[in-house]
């Protein structure tokens, strides 16, 4: 289902937010398209956003790529001011120079650090012992800290899974080494005053208060449900010290998860607006149901049968129900399955079974 609604809705809200409080530093941490090769659709849509909230204001960018994107085609986007006020990372670099934003109470130095998987990295930074995540960050951020001026105020951009860090549906793997650690320690940003991170939906801080996920502007799954989304203005102090304030994102649509009977569902007062998982609790597959639940869910993006099963003993759950006794252990069973367990007639079929089993058995 087309998001051109719901991404103009948020945009509008960025560029108002610009216009209130007139930062000095707008940051996209990664993950600006959803794929490596995004429609000509949403091109256009992000470099006439970049046009209109950068017009008439001296606000610097930053934006690097992330892993849902093509490293070649964000280092090679041209809609950014000019001007030095303009910093855009896609492929990685050995040479990390920041953008250096003058201020009355002193510079401020943006290191951007885009995503790298590690075979890319072995080969930037000529080492191959990078074999993780944490590896490619610790090489950049030492890189990026080379060439910080002296005295500034240091923000760091990254992509990465930081530990601790609460993550949602949405997100891909970060590392290509088969049983390989994706996740970062905060630490590997020691020495910044502020670690302005992407990659995940939720935004939170992670490790200490200066590192923080912005999170994504809209829901990407129905796991976000609930999710308040904002965006992460940042006051840094002459002393380096930093504080946050959220300012929350409407989303033209929501996401939600709805359960019940599909004759239950069809009965809702109201057509429902929002991005919505269906969970049926019908004893028997229904026949068409997406067609019929569109009517009153018409965005519904998914559908899964979850039947509301009565409580089982838990000695039946955990397996341990007398095994000198068959017939209880299928009718628990059958009762774990489905509602009612064992009708008279089909009891009377399962004990003419064992019987004949037991026959059997006798015989040979």
């Amino acid at each position: 289902m087309s998001l051109e609604q719901d991404h103009d809705a948020v945009l509008a809200q960025v560029e108002r937010a610009v216009a209130e409080h007139h930062p000095d530093l707008l940051i996209i941490a990664g993950d600006i398209f959803d794929r490596a090769t995004p429609p000509q659709s949403a091109l256009t849509r992000f470099g006439d956003f970049i046009r209109r909230v950068t017009a008439g204001n001296e606000m610097a960018v930053v934006a690097i790529a992330g892993n849902h994107d093509s490293a070649a085609q964000i280092g090679m986007l041209g809609v950014l001011p000019s001007g030095g006020r303009s910093l855009v990372r896609g492929p990685i670099d050995r040479e990390e120079r920041p953008l250096v934003i003058a201020h009355k109470d002193g510079p401020v130095a943006v290191s951007a650090l885009p995503f790298s998987y590690e075979f890319a990295a072995r080969a930037c930074f000529q080492d191959d012992s990078i074999d993780c995540p944490a590896h490619v960050l610790r090489a950049q951020v030492e890189s990026a800290r080379r060439y910080l001026p002296e005295g500034a105020r240091w923000v760091i951009v990254a992509h990465a899974f930081v530990d601790g860090a609460t993550s949602s549906e949405g997100e891909r793997p970060l590392s290509r080494v088969v049983g390989g650690i994706e996740t970062v320690p905060a630490s590997a940003f020691d020495g910044a005053h502020y670690v302005a991170l992407g990659h995940l939906h939720r935004p939170q801080q992670v490790g200490a208060p200066h590192v923080r996920y912005s999170g994504a502007p809209l829901a990407f799954g129905l796991d976000e449900e609930g999710d308040q989304k904002s965006l992460t203005l940042v006051d840094i102090a002459p002393d380096g010290s930093v504080s946050v304030k959220l300012l929350p994102l409407v989303p033209h649509r929501g996401v939600r998860t709805v359960r019940g009977k599909l004759l239950e569902l069809l009965e809702a007062p109201e057509v429902c607006p929002d991005f919505t998982g269906v969970i049926l609790t019908d004893e028997t597959p229904q026949i068409d149901p997406m067609k019929r639940i569109r009517e009153k869910y018409p965005y519904a993006v998914q559908l899964g049968y979850g039947r509301d099963r009565p409580q089982v003993d838990q000695d039946v759950l955990a397996g341990q129900t007398a095994l000198k006794d068959p017939q209880t252990i299928i009718a628990n069973f059958m009762s774990f399955v489905r509602e009612g367990g064992l009708t008279e007639p089909e009891a009377e079929i399962v004990e003419k079974m064992l019987i004949d089993v037991a026959a059997e058995e006798l015989e040979a």
